[in-house]
């Protein structure tokens, strides 16, 4: 199939957001189209529909259309595998960060059947990072959509299921087996499950931003940077995430100001000096996002000054927020012992409160929050993985242990 896609729909619709979240998580290219400014591409959308203004409406490079697509028809249409091929595996690893994959690659190495859910785009932050310059054994950097690739192949090369765009709703203990549920309604079981759910940016909560995300306001500019190219924009945070992005923003906005609520960016040295040294850069200090303003699309952005409490107005065409991660454990329901942020306890297996299920990465408590550790963390987590497994197993085969279950 021709892999162009033209999506066809307005600002203000949600299933337009959701479709273009969707692509943006699976890191699949398309070109967007707003009818409301676009009337041959509203004449399309009515022809397409015989007449009915009906968005969002996909058009593919082979002149297949989808309307109105569900996130799993968007997956059947992209060919992404949504379904396992059985019901029990040794080992199922939840998310495909770098934790979850180099777990999963060690795991199938050693002969443990392993199933990997993912409900977004394969490597997780990784994946939708501009570059990672400090991964060991890339002098040069890798670009993280290559890195994600990379990691994905290596861990099929040694039989590893994936399945992608597909949300874990639960996961649970079962007497000596674990139940991973997803939400097309599927169990699936395991002996051991890993949480390698890692994180994503924290909102703001403030009034306007629910209402621009999307239309104005962002959290991933690999994603939307493209969307800003020759115009102003604002990014939100002062530390490594908010100037790394900030940076990659200029390739596309004639402006960016970067906005902190501290003395300075909180950045590692060698960012903050490029962030400084850039000439369409502007970093504004001691400053605090009060609101965002707008009818159908983002207009206007207040700031508060902490020390003068005075505020001001910024017009930026775009807003980036980067101000720190929230782990990804909401799902969990209390299953396994969380800290006081969220972040999952582990002891020095990396294995849980609920024996059998380990965790690795981002969403552990007292990770570093770093590609390379997180990819260390999970070898760990397999080679612990493996000496929970093998006794429970017991030297019978797939077919043998997946028949006791089911």
């Amino acid at each position: 199939m021709n892999n162009a896609i033209t999506l066809y729909g307005t600002l203000w619709c949600s299933d337009c957001k959701r479709a273009k979240r969707f692509l943006a998580e699976q890191r699949v290219p398309y070109t967007y189209v707003d009818v409301d400014k676009d009337p041959e591409g509203l004449r399309l959308v009515q022809r397409v529909n015989a007449g009915k203004n009906i968005i969002p409406t996909i058009v593919f490079g082979d002149g297949s259309t989808l309307v109105e697509p569900t996130n799993a028809e968007f997956a059947e249409k992209l060919g992404l595998l949504t379904s396992g091929q059985r019901r029990f595996y040794d080992l199922i690893i939840v998310g495909s960060g770098p934790a979850g994959l180099t777990a999963a690659l060690y795991a199938a190495r050693e002969g443990i059947d392993t199933l990997v859910i993912e409900s977004g785009g394969i490597g997780g932050q990784a994946g939708v990072t501009e570059r990672l310059d400090n991964f060991p054994g890339f002098p040069e950097g890798i670009g993280g959509a290559e890195f994600a690739d990379r990691l994905r192949q290596q861990a099929e090369r040694f039989g590893v299921e994936i399945l992608s765009a597909q949300r874990v709703v639960g996961v649970d203990a079962d007497g000596r087996y674990r139940d991973v549920r997803t939400a097309d309604g599927e169990h699936y079981r395991a002996w051991a499950v890993l949480l390698a759910l890692g994180s994503t940016y924290r909102r703001l909560e403030i009034p306007g931003e629910k209402d621009f995300i999307g239309a104005g306001v962002h959290f991933c500019a690999t994603c939307d940077g493209p969307f800003y190219r020759d115009r102003e924009v604002l990014v939100i945070g002062g530390g490594n995430s908010a100037a790394e992005e900030g940076l990659f923003l200029t390739k596309f906005a004639s402006k960016v100001t970067i906005a902190t609520r501290g003395l300075g960016l909180r950045a590692s040295r060698v960012v903050a000096e490029k962030v400084v040294a850039h000439p369409r850069i502007r970093v504004m200090t001691e400053v605090t996002p009060e609101a965002f303003t707008g009818k159908s699309y983002l207009e206007s952005v207040i700031l508060r000054h902490t020390q003068s409490h005075e505020t001001t107005e910024l017009r930026p065409a775009g807003v980036f927020v980067f101000i720190g991660l929230t782990p990804n454990t909401q799902m969990l329901g209390g299953v396994v012992q969380l800290d006081e942020r969220g972040f999952i306890v582990t002891d020095g297996t990396l294995q849980t409160s609920v024996p059998g299920i380990f965790a690795a990465g981002d969403v552990r408590a007292g990770s570093t929050k770093q590609a390379a550790s997180a990819a260390g963390e999970g070898a760990t987590a397999a080679l612990a993985i493996r000496g929970y497994v093998e006794p429970l197993a017991g030297g019978k085969s797939r077919i043998e242990s997946a028949e006791a279950v089911l």
